[in-house]
């Protein structure tokens, strides 16, 4: 088998177990509030690559960690980044009607509902760390996995990230300003997605956390860049959600700083530096391996 097919059949297999552990997780939809609920099930279980659980995985393999250690962290990471998502799709944010293909969830259900729903799988991620017996982890693993996803969605994260990248429309960024924007926008909730797997291994050493940090650094700039170039050149059919929002809404991107294949040049340095963090692991750690190769090919 090819590594090309390796690698798919390990993301088809990270995006059936987190679904099915998010299944397992999220209220049933047939308990009060019915429509929260049902808006928390369709923007959770909504069409997604599940990038951020299936690094979890990713490195649980790497690492030879048990499947079932895993299923918490990936769940967690994901309800983050689809809360994020229908903040992100907002009136009061980026205003988008189409995400994933599908409506957006406050045009699906409305702006409050959305706003709740938002809030709701928030919390949620945070209630699976602390409640998952499946893990066995100790008190300090626990706590160290929630201080790590907390830190990764605030002001100094993702929601930081938000701030700056609001702060900048219409302005001009040198390339430090933007990729710092970015390591907390889009970076540090991937960042967070690795850690939170090797976390899971209760007796890594402070070297290899290390190696898998600068790799997901790497990887979570490489991923924006990509993002950037496609919603340049790729269509709105293929992307599941509108194309050239970027320059019509005037923001910094990295083909904007550097040209198209000046960020095409960058997204390869990165991946590279990448991989190299991964040349003591072995072939376990190929899962790794294919998604950094598979950030900068991908087509949506």
């Amino acid at each position: 088998m090819s590594n090309d097919q390796q690698f798919k059949e390990f993301l088809a297999f990270s995006q059936h177990r987190v679904e099915n552990s998010l299944k397992d997780y999220l209220p049933s939809t047939e308990r009060p509030p019915v429509r929260l609920h049902e808006a928390m099930h369709y923007t959770a279980l909504g069409p997604g690559k599940r990038i951020r659980p299936m690094l979890v995985y990713a490195v649980g393999q790497a690492l030879n960690i048990p499947l079932e250690r895993l299923c918490a962290p990936a769940s967690a990471v994901e309800l983050i980044h689809a809360y994020s998502l229908v903040h992100d799709d907002m009136p009061a944010m980026d205003n988008d009607d189409l995400r994933r293909g599908r409506p957006t969830c406050h045009v699906k259900y409305d702006e409050a509902t959305a706003m709740l729903v938002g809030d709701a799988l928030q919390t949620l991620a945070f209630h699976i760390l602390s409640i998952d017996e499946a893990g066995k982890f100790s008190a300090e693993t626990r706590l160290k996995m929630i201080e790590q996803l907390a830190f990764a969605s605030g002001s100094r994260g993702m929601c930081g990230g938000q701030a700056i990248d609001l702060d900048a429309t219409g302005k001009s960024l040198d390339l430090v300003e933007l990729e710092n924007m970015h390591i907390h926008k889009t970076g540090a909730l991937i960042r967070a997605s690795v850690k939170l797997g090797a976390f899971a291994d209760e007796q890594l050493d402070t070297a290899t956390l290390k190696k898998l940090d600068h790799y997901a650094k790497c990887i979570g700039l490489a991923f924006q860049i990509r993002d950037d170039i496609l919603d340049i050149e790729g269509e709105t059919s293929t992307l599941g959600k509108t194309s050239g929002k970027d320059a019509a809404n005037d923001k910094p991107t990295y083909p904007a700083l550097l040209g198209l294949e000046g960020a095409r040049e960058k997204a390869s340095d990165l991946v590279e530096d990448a991989l190299a963090q991964l040349s003591s692991f072995d072939h376990c750690a190929d899962p790794l391996r294919g998604l950094a190769e598979y950030i900068v090919k991908r087509q949506h």
